[in-house]
């Protein structure tokens, strides 16, 4: 992730990345050990976008689009779902009955999530926000995403200012940690 453009412009590229993961998944037999491995990117993907979502994108979105208290509470909501889910999919092998159970949920709540932040969010964001400030979180979120967690914490703020001063810490143990497990890669 960190692809360059305006807010709206990278996020979307990490819908599409995502979704890429989701369809690798799905094109695995039941057990395959490589479903894990995608399961772990996924959430990867998944907590930096979040946590780069939520302490720029929905902030702006507060203020700049008229309803945006509503709209970034909702998005926040959906949020906390996917969040537990990918925690609890933490703990599952592939080989668990518990992980396609959990995985489905997982991409059913997030395939909702993008297509409402596409269909909903993003075209009111781009009418009431500036170009100028929607490329200026891009930028933001690029470098949120850079020191993000990546394993989900759903006991961990998700608004600004306590979620900004805790993930850059949090986030370098996830990568340690990662980095020691070899999470998220393939052998």
């Amino acid at each position: 992730m960190g692809h360059g453009g305006n807010v709206i412009d990278e996020l979307l590229t990490d819908h599409r990345e995502v979704e890429e993961l989701f369809g690798r998944i799905d094109g695995l037999a039941p057990g395959d050990k490589d479903r894990k491995v995608y399961a772990d990117q996924v959430t990867m993907e998944l907590v930096r976008h979040s946590v780069a979502e939520e302490a720029y994108l929905y902030p702006a979105v507060r203020e700049h689009v008229p309803g945006g208290d509503a709209l970034a509470d909702q998005e926040i909501e959906d949020h906390a779902r996917a969040e537990q889910l990918m925690k609890d999919l933490e703990s599952c092998e592939a080989g668990d009955p518990e992980f396609d159970r959990l995985m489905t949920a997982l991409m059913t709540e997030i395939r909702s999530h993008v297509a409402d932040e596409e269909q909903n969010l993003f075209p009111k964001l781009r009418a009431s926000c500036p170009p100028d400030a929607l490329d200026a979180l891009g930028d933001k979120v690029r470098q949120a995403k850079k020191v993000a967690p990546t394993r989900p914490h759903p006991s961990t703020p998700s608004t600004p200012p306590a979620n900004k001063l805790l993930a850059p810490g949090v986030g370098m143990v996830d990568r340690l940690r990662d980095t020691l497990t070899g999470r998220g890669k393939k052998d």
